[in-house]
């Protein structure tokens, strides 16, 4: 299961110890509601959860309720075991650090450079396209025309990318990963806000901003909380506006390609004699087709050459925007003055103001995808080349506009010198490439990070780059982006009119971003709170300006942005919606472990060699396809694990840290739970043997670190006998009854045993060493059990379900879920095409959810 070579160190797990007033606390001081460890107490076990042998009997014998209760107030005094099920959130790498290794200055400077092709792309290519669209709204009869626009242009780029972008959202990034959905992910873990299926009560509780000191802004931040968990109306509006803005980058995919290509392609209208408007858009469907057909072979063996066109073509920028300052009109630099913007709306009016959606064109929404790229090396890319180039190119422009007012529809090749206009051209070409190129990348982001989260069909997923992970491909993405594209060339033919659909899309993800971003000051930064209003005040006043300026615009071509960004949005909330009715579904179907014990350890049939997989999406309880497969199959497998493929709202999680395992019943039941853990950005590609060897590895271990922790236990308790009065009328209280948990499944590293013992020096610390088989007669039968079954081989059960509105439900929701829910399963991806598990070794259960 290559991961691709990203590997984040997990920090420390942090562990509970009882307080004096009945609750807990972790070991940093900070305090935990009781509920917390009393998730996966006694009583949480038998409604169908089992997390030890020990507690398994317990929940059968009276006696062993006394025994198992001693064993639990003998635990407190030795190092608390760890149900990773708790805090599995905080034991995955840089869960709640945004902190990374501190890089050299000169790898910094490598990195800024590379981010050139990557993250800027499209905003570099934007000077191919701006002016001509702001001077077809406002005509040129003065001066005060050509310096307002500029100094409106002057003015967007250093409030909105360079103010707020750089320099405030790059910081709320999700360990290096942006967007709407990492934004989203980063507030979930800090409040119980999200409505996805694949979040439980034990995801939600991680919640704690794990400060030690009780601050004003802590108060605030705790009443946020408090309001975002109560009220299933912000839950609903949160989740809104993620895919309403991931909705809106994926507009924004299909609109780039085209007016990147088409902008650079139209130089060669007024240069080669006879190329006219049909030539122009044959030519930009031509370089559409091929960039949409490598796509397929991944960025991996060209990506090399981004960074140093785009660093080419900012050159050429500056190169020429400087020519034209000195040879034309160096009194552009008037434009700094702001007085000018004033004068431009006080001379055109209504003119000026649907201008400003021009405007709009020279930003762009650049935190989509950062890439692999350190928060520093953007600030140094954007700071140093992005920033000082576009500004000399756009001056540039507009002292060439001084002195020619009719070359605004060839504005940028008009003004570039003659003899360098093939060069210009063709770098101009491969810059409007990479820009579309990122802009895609960036569309197969969102929606791999959508699907992780429950909130897109699945659709398949093909990884490009053994070494650069996050390089993925989308063919049914990549096709419908190609052909949207070339509808869109062939009938707008003009930048233009291209121009008046693009600017809706940027502003929609500006203003959500805007949101999530405040959210997160409140919420994780615990900022000042009179810094927290001025940002949404002055961000959201003029974002709402823009937004007023590109709606002027829908009967000219805006409604092409809201119609794609409208369907995207239904498909997305349709599938959460009935993604989350099912899980509620299932999680009401489940069934009792008091039924399964009652069963026996032959479970009422006969058990057969073999391991047998059942998928389902429960991380506590047995699925309800248990009972079905009890009933419809003659016999059972010998082993029995249920698997649950669970995204957590982290971007990665590494392969050490992969599955977590517990036991389901008892010992002779061989029954087990894996839960195998993904982050939103992972990639799952591994073929069926690898997992199912790596499954049996951590299973194996899991077993060797049961045995050994009840060795200890026992020899523990046997050493304090005659200490230990055993009252069994006194109830355990909820710290107790958590005591007793499964341990973390990945190996500890001697570091982390150092770390265990120095937080309490009169615990005796677990041994390093696991205990050997032979010395343990149990270990040893079920260990040469589970090798027999793996030798028989493995078989995978699947539910093939059908989700129903129940006949007492609305017309609306019989509709949603009975046709179009209903339509986006039957056209998805089945999850045997996910697992890529041979057919032979596959057995599906027809289920109907009625929801």
């Amino acid at each position: 299961m290559d991961d691709g070579g990203i590997q984040e160190e997990p920090p420390s797990a942090r562990f509970l110890t009882p307080t004096r007033s009945g609750g807990t606390r972790w070991v940093d001081g900070s305090e935990v509601d009781s509920s917390e460890s009393a998730a996966w107490s006694l009583g949480d076990e038998r409604s169908g959860e089992t997390v030890s042998a020990e507690g398994s009997a317990a929940a059968t014998a009276p006696a062993s309720r006394v025994s198992s209760g001693t064993f639990r107030r003998r635990l407190g005094k030795r190092p608390r075991r760890v149900d990773s099920l708790d805090v599995e959130a905080m034991s995955v790498g840089g869960a709640h650090g945004h902190s990374s290794k501190e890089l050299t200055m000169l790898s910094t400077i490598a990195m800024a450079f590379q981010t050139l092709g990557v993250v800027y792309g499209d905003m570099g290519t934007s000077p191919l396209y701006v002016f001509s669209d702001v001077f077809s709204k406002v005509p040129i009869k003065s001066e005060v025309e050509i310096l307002g626009a500029l100094s409106l242009v002057m003015y967007t780029i250093a409030l909105i990318p360079f103010a707020k972008y750089v320099f405030i959202v790059l910081k709320a990034n999700d360990n290096g990963e942006g967007g709407t959905f990492a934004l989203y992910s980063l507030i979930c873990r800090y409040a119980k806000v999200s409505l996805l299926p694949n979040q439980q009560r034990v995801d939600e509780d991680i919640s704690s901003f794990r400060l030690k000191l009780p601050t004003s802004e802590l108060e605030r931040a705790m009443f946020v909380k408090d309001c975002l968990e109560k009220k299933p109306l912000f839950k609903n509006i949160i989740l809104f506006l993620v895919l309403m803005g991931t909705s809106m980058v994926i507009g924004d995919g299909i609109l780039t390609p085209s007016m990147s290509v088409m902008s650079a392609v139209s130089g060669l209208q007024g240069q080669v004699p006879g190329f006219d408007t049909d030539a122009v858009v044959l030519v930009s469907i031509i370089v559409l087709l091929l960039l949409f057909s490598v796509q397929r072979f991944g960025t991996g063996k060209v990506g090399f050459m981004f960074a140093p066109i785009l660093g080419l073509w900012f050159i050429n920028l500056g190169s020429i925007g400087i020519y034209n300052i000195v040879k034309y009109d160096i009194s552009v630099v008037r434009a700094f003055n702001p007085v000018y913007i004033y004068l431009f709306f006080q001379t055109n009016g209504m003119k000026a103001w649907s201008a400003l959606g021009g405007c709009v064109l020279c930003i762009t929404a650049m935190f989509a995808d950062l890439g692999h790229f350190s928060v520093k090396s953007i600030q140094v890319a954007f700071t140093a080349v992005v920033f000082p180039c576009l500004l000399i190119a756009y001056m540039g422009q507009a002292a060439f506009l001084m002195k020619n007012p009719l070359a605004v529809e060839r504005i940028f090749y008009d003004s570039v010198p003659g003899v360098l206009f093939w060069p210009v051209f063709v770098i101009a070409t491969l810059a409007a490439m990479i820009a579309s190129q990122a802009m895609i990348s960036a569309t197969f982001s969102c929606i791999k990070q959508a699907m992780a989260l429950g909130c897109f069909p699945r659709i398949k997923i093909i990884h490009t780059s053994k070494k650069i992970m996050g390089q993925i491909y989308i063919p049914v993405m990549n096709w419908f982006l190609m052909v949207m594209c070339i509808i869109i060339v062939a009938t707008f033919r003009s930048t233009n009119d291209i121009a008046n659909a693009y600017g809706i899309a940027e502003v929609g993800v500006m203003m959500v971003s805007t949101v999530l971003v405040t959210l997160v000051m409140l919420l994780i930064w615990q900022t000042n709170l009179f810094l927290v209003l001025c940002f949404p005040i002055l961000f959201g006043a003029v974002e709402f300006a823009y937004l007023t300026a590109v709606l002027s615009k829908i009967q000219e071509g805006g409604w092409l942005p809201l119609a794609f960004s409208s369907l995207f949005l239904c498909i997305m909330y349709t599938w959460n919606y009935g993604s989350v009715l099912k899980y509620q579904s299932e999680m009401r179907g489940k069934i009792s472990l008091d039924f399964i014990l009652d069963l026996g350890a032959t479970l009422g049939t006969v058990r057969v060699p073999g391991i047998g997989l059942v998928y389902n999406e429960l991380v506590q309880g047995i699925p309800s396809i248990f009972g079905q497969l009890l009933v419809t199959l003659p016999a059972m497998h010998s082993t029995i694990v249920f698997v649950c493929i669970k995204y957590i709202p982290v971007p990665y999680v590494p392969l050490e840290e992969r599955f977590l395992f517990r036991r389901v019943g008892q010992k002779d039941y061989h029954m087990f739970r894996c839960v195998a853990r993904y982050g939103y950005k992972d990639v799952r590609k591994e073929d069926h043997g690898f997992f199912e060897q790596l499954l049996v590895e951590s299973l194996e271990k899991f077993l060797r670190r049961e045995a050994q922790e009840i060795a200890l236990e026992t020899s523990t308790m046997e050493a304090e006998r005659d200490d230990i009065s055993v009252v069994s009328e006194v109830p355990q209280s909820p710290a107790c009854e958590g005591d007793l948990q499964t341990p973390l499944l990945s190996d500890q590293r001697s570091g982390d045993h150092n770390r265990m013992g120095t937080r309490d020096d009169s615990s005796p610390v677990l041994p390093s060493s696991s205990m050997s088989a032979e010395e343990d007669p149990a270990l040893e039968y079920e260990l040469e059990a589970l090798r027999e079954a793996m030798a028989s081989g493995f078989t995978y059960l699947l539910a093939h379900g059908d989700v129903r509105a129940r006949k007492e439900s609305f017309f609306t929701k019989k509709f949603i879920i009975n046709y179009f829910y209903a339509f986006l399963r039957r056209n998805c991806r089945a999850g045997t095409a996910t697992l890529k598990v041979p057919h032979s070794n596959i057995m599906r259960v027809g289920m109907t959810y009625m929801v």
